[in-house]
């Protein structure tokens, strides 16, 4: 790990003024992914801005049918919320899932957005309710959030605030994870509102992705069986040593049917 200079700002203004100023900086969330890669030295900012100082950026609302939550909030936190329980019970479950307790609870709603690994859990909820990322600039709807495999529309200086998501009148997620990561080799999450039915997908390929098919399909009849027989194709899917890309497509199916059902 090389040398960098450290900042633990008390406000959104004073983080991004102190990354600003930096010549290459980098946020700190929980760290969770940005330390190990520091570690391997596969990253050498010259300034660290930790932002689990900032009090504003944690914490859970439900204010009428949206739940809002902080982007400094813990996986942990969401995951023992009764209010985000009762609201979003997919939501909830999800965080539950991720990594381990550790993972749980160091690492961050807005830190696992911004970095948006292809196998990232929360990802595959913001984008299948529909939810609507606020930064220290803007606010940017989920279809137009998520770019590619690791790489979002946050432009450089821009900070996450915080997540609203839309309560949606049914919602799963299910995912096939690998087994030491527990990362999601495929996951799925359904999400049923008034507008209609989104299906996203996480872990099979580059980056989360809607399954249109599925979608047309549930919103003609949600059922598992609806979603049974529609195959996503298994070119430009992630393959490595856990996984073929036509597995990865196989999975995407058999979650989706899951999740489904799950949902009720």
């Amino acid at each position: 790990m090389d040398n960098f200079e450290y900042h633990r700002p008390k406000s959104v203004a004073d983080a991004v003024a102190a990354l600003k100023k930096a010549s290459d900086g980098k946020l700190v969330a929980g760290g969770q992914t940005l330390i190990p890669t520091l570690k391997q030295r596969l990253a050498q900012p010259s300034d660290l801005v930790d932002l689990s100082g900032v009090k504003e950026l944690a914490g859970i609302k439900v204010d009428g049918k949206t739940v809002t939550i902080g982007a400094m909030t813990r996986h942990a936190e969401v995951a023992a919320s009764a209010e985000v329980a009762k609201a979003i019970p997919a939501l909830a479950a999800l965080a539950s899932g991720i990594g381990d307790a550790q993972v749980r609870n160091l690492g961050t709603l807005g830190g696992s957005l911004a970095n948006n690994d292809p196998a990232a859990d929360y990802p595959a909820a913001v984008l299948a309710l529909n939810a609507t990322v606020t930064t220290n600039e803007r606010t940017i709807a989920a279809d137009d959030f998520f770019k590619g495999m690791f790489s979002t529309a946050l432009k450089d200086g821009e900070v996450i605030v915080s997540v609203s998501f839309p309560v949606p009148e049914k919602a799963a997620y299910m995912k096939f994870p690998n087994p030491a990561s527990r990362y999601a080799m495929v996951g799925v999450f359904v999400a049923k509102a008034g507008s209609g039915v989104r299906v996203a997908v996480t872990g099979a390929g580059p980056s989360v992705f809607r399954v249109k098919p599925m979608e047309e399909a549930l919103a003609r009849d949600f059922s598992a069986k609806a979603v049974a027989g529609i195959k996503v194709p298994a070119s430009g899917l992630n393959a490595d040593i856990h996984g073929s890309a036509e597995y990865r497509a196989h999975l995407v199916t058999v979650m989706a049917s899951r999740a489904v059902a799950a949902a009720g």
